[in-house]
């Protein structure tokens, strides 16, 4: 069916939302053509897009799709399965609860017992929900740290991780089933509890998850002794965050936690920021100032969701350093294997999980430990996916999982990022290292020294749109078909295109198979270590540049990391000047 056509059944339809008709009604050619060109991908990210009519937005014709999708695999699984059921938990956006109820009435219409919790809450708690309630399989309606306009139908296995790509292959095929988005008939939610399919949830689960969140204090002694003396701000960015990250830090023997005010209450419109993503300096504002005024040893923001941590220090010049999720990774994996190695738990076979986009310098800190390292595809589920591997070969035990874009895990009681754990967790860092006299930009100096000064950077092209999407789709094809030989006068040695999963030595002519699960993915290594990486989002239109280097001093390494932006992002516009 033509967009056109598609536009034109939704307009005919006359028990269309009436929002949405008002909408659908004011709408131009072009952004007609948008709403409705494709359908919103199902991956294993479940669904993400902005809100409104169409097919290619979020709105509840397009939930209730995604939702019966998931349903219909969940039944053919058989009567235990659909017992065992569906956890749903949203979030602070425009419409989140509206859309975890039609997910609700969807699968409870199909017989499917739902857990729904009665009031938002964070990602990683709806992942130890699945895993506490032996559930089938769980959503959250969220999209992360997107603009206000956007939200997202994400799912999750059994085991509390997102679903894999074979799974999210069979939910598709069952959507695909779905020839007419309008017509999905759903239960009324009183009748869904009358029948015993809708339960709601909320404290037990967060005992529970408190609970839990104490077996990742490595040093209790620090945080009884130094834990009064660390000066918290923390910022939910108006998010989900705020109960649990105070609840546990205050359990764990953090009393100095100042909240800013402003952005402790949730709010969709995020009003406070120009993006409610702690990866943004930006977004620290606010706290920046409150830790001034109150002379803090760390701020920290999570994102909307509360999966992903971002932390600020005072630096060598006395002003807030906001970390990179590379660097507070470090800081966190080095002191987590310190601490396990002189409390004699490390495990001979322990495992470092980090994606192929992460710092190297988590591989030469675990390598310095005997632990290994093993890397996935870009995206925490690749990493939960591992973990349930672990479990299930005994080959390794998990010790630590993290991803450059601030996502941390180190209990896998959780099976994605989890900013709750990481929250506390870099709490008690800083308590250690302020007990010994440094804060925890002095410890990640220290780590510079021992291992080398690397530096990272990520750079986003935004690309809106269909046409947004085929120049991403033709930039891609452009470093695929004509790769530099060379970038800031250094040679490129290795090219690793995971769309096909091979990887070629360019000075022998050697070719690899890379044994990952086939991605978007280019990466390109040069003669001194460095590498650079592009990939198109998997949750936003846009084309993300991914950079890395290492040298013997910081300012070496900030020269060159930015000689490596500089030529990638021209030979970029280059490409899409002779697109147009």
């Amino acid at each position: 069916m033509t967009w056109k056509a598609k536009a034109e059944k939704w307009l005919a339809y006359k028990d269309l939302d009436k929002e949405l008709m008002k909408l659908l009604l004011n709408m131009d050619h072009q952004s007609l053509e948008d709403s409705f060109y494709k359908d919103l991908e199902f991956g294993t990210g479940g669904i993400r897009g902005e809100l409104g009519p169409g097919t290619n937005r979020m709105n509840i014709y397009t939930v209730r799709r995604a939702a019966k999708g998931l349903a219909e695999y969940i039944c053919q699984k058989g009567e235990t399965a659909k017992t065992r059921g569906i956890v749903i938990a949203y979030d602070c956006r425009r419409k989140s609860e509206e859309f975890a109820l039609e997910a609700a009435k969807t699968a409870g219409m199909l017989g499917i017992k739902v857990y729904l919790f009665d009031e938002l809450r964070p990602t990683p708690e709806l992942s130890f929900a699945v895993r506490y309630l032996n559930a089938s399989a769980g959503i959250v309606v969220t999209a992360s740290h997107n603009p206000p306009e956007y939200n997202g139908f994400k799912v999750y296995g059994e085991d509390g991780g997102q679903i894999t790509p074979s799974a999210a292959q069979k939910i598709t095929g069952f959507i695909k089933r779905v020839e007419d988005e309008l017509s999905i008939q759903v239960m009324d939610v009183n009748e869904l509890q009358n029948r015993g399919l809708l339960t709601f949830i909320g404290e037990e689960i967060d005992n529970a998850y408190l609970e839990k969140l104490k077996t990742i204090q490595l040093n209790k002694h620090i945080a009884r002794e130094d834990g009064n003396n660390v000066k918290i701000v923390f910022t939910p960015l108006h998010g989900t965050a705020k109960n649990l990250v105070c609840e546990g830090l205050q359990a764990l023997g953090f009393s100095k936690i100042t909240l800013v005010k402003e952005q402790e209450e949730p709010d969709s419109e995020f009003r406070t920021v120009a993006s409610p993503n702690p990866e943004e300096h930006s977004a620290f504002k606010l706290a920046i100032q409150y830790g001034t005024e109150i002379d803090a040893d760390i701020l920290m923001a999570t994102d909307p969701d509360a999966d992903r941590l971002g932390v600020a220090v005072r630096n060598g010049q006395g002003k807030y350093a906001i970390l990179t999720g590379n660097q507070l990774g470090a800081i966190m994996l080095h002191y987590l294997l310190t601490q396990k190695k002189k409390h004699g738990i490390l495990p001979e076979n322990g495992a470092v999980i980090k994606t192929i986009v992460t710092s190297e310098i988590g591989r030469a800190i675990a390598t310095d430990f005997g632990i290994k390292t093993i890397d996935t595809l870009t995206g925490f589920k690749y990493i939960g996916e591992k973990i349930k591997e672990f479990e299930e070969t005994k080959q390794h035990i998990f010790q630590f999982g993290y991803e450059e874009s601030y996502g941390f895990l180190i209990g896998d009681f959780v099976r994605d990022k989890d900013a709750v754990q990481a929250a506390i967790f870099t709490a008690e860092v800083a308590a250690y290292y302020k007990s010994k006299g440094k804060t925890l930009f002095d410890g990640l100096h220290d780590l510079y020294r021992k291992y080398g000064f690397y530096l990272e950077s990520l750079k986003s092209i935004t690309l809106k749109g269909k046409e947004g999407a085929e120049e991403i789709s033709d930039i891609l094809k452009s470093f695929r078909e004509n790769p530099p030989k060379k970038v800031a006068g250094i040679k490129i040695t290795i090219i690793e295109d995971y769309h096909i999963g091979k990887r070629f030595n360019v000075l022998t002519g050697q070719v690899e198979n890379i044994h990952l699960p086939k991605s978007n993915v280019l990466k390109l290594y040069l003669q001194d270590d460095s590498w650079i990486s592009l990939r198109p989002s998997g949750t936003e239109p846009k084309i993300k540049l991914y950079f890395s280097v290492k040298s013997l001093s910081e300012n070496q390494s900030a020269k060159l990391l930015e000689r490596l932006e500089n030529e990638v992002i021209n030979k970029i516009e280059k490409i899409k000047v002779k697109i147009l």
